[in-house]
């Protein structure tokens, strides 16, 4: 995840410091804190705007709190089963995902990156306290984005299932919503096949991504056809964050 880290601020001269007895470092320190957050606020608000959308003011908070906790993400449990390729533009990757509990939400804006983006909004503001515990809730990756494609394969569908997964200390019993458009799922274990891309993720790029991974995969009915994910593993504001294409595998 990007920081945008505050320059180191100059010291206070020595009769600075005695006037203040202590109290000038907390009123400075606390200044800081508001000079980051500005500036947190107005990359992610530089972001939003590209996908066409606007970023309210309480979003503040929440920004600033996962960029405290930006190291410490929780990996979506999963068994990797077999590896294809060796170099990453021909390699691919199936896995095993377990069933689990997923918080979601379902948008269906006319562009694709305003669905996930006022979606990731809304899972970031439960994530960090909009919640029945009232606390963080710890970030985990991927996100999800359950995209579908017309008969034809040529565009998305507009509605997008964004999944976060609940970390594993809530899986038993997950902390309650306040945003009622986010609904607490029992998702079933799932088999995919995966392929990593990076960059942004917008209607043209996911399909391009998803018609060179046919490419690569050739002609085969072991996966659908009309239902794809969309891996997120970095938030928006990075520019070539880490993506992954998965092709869910038909059940036996």
């Amino acid at each position: 995840m990007a920081r945008i880290r505050l320059e180191d601020l100059d010291g206070l001269g020595e009769e600075e410091e005695e006037e203040d007895e202590g109290g000038g470092g907390e009123d400075e320190e606390e200044e800081g804190d508001e000079e980051e957050r500005g500036r947190l606020f107005a990359h992610w608000e530089a972001v939003a705007s590209t996908h066409r959308v606007s970023l309210p003011p309480d979003m503040a908070g929440p920004i600033a709190q996962m960029n405290r906790h930006s190291q410490a993400r929780e990996p979506v449990p999963h068994v990797a089963l077999s590896r294809h390729g060796k170099c990453e533009e021909a390699a691919y990757e199936e896995r095993h995902y377990p069933a689990g509990k997923w918080a979601c939400v379902t948008k269906g804006e006319p562009l694709y990156e305003q669905s996930i983006s006022l979606s990731f909004m809304k899972l970031m503001r439960y994530i960090c306290k909009e919640n029945s515990v009232g606390r963080y809730l710890g970030m985990t990756v991927p996100v999800l984005n359950e995209i579908h494609l017309n008969k034809e394969g040529t565009e998305l569908e507009r509605e997008v299932l964004t999944a976060y997964y609940l970390p594993g200390q809530f899986q038993q019993n997950p902390p309650i919503p306040m945003d009622p458009e986010i609904h607490i799922t029992e998702r079933a274990p799932l088999r995919v096949i995966t392929r990593v891309f990076y960059g942004i993720t917008t209607e043209e790029t996911i399909l391009r991504e998803i018609g060179l991974f046919w490419e690569l995969l050739g002609s085969t009915d072991a996966v659908l056809r009309e239902t794809y994910i969309v891996a997120v593993y970095q938030n928006p504001s990075v520019p070539q964050r880490r993506n992954e294409i998965w092709f869910i595998r038909r059940a036996e």
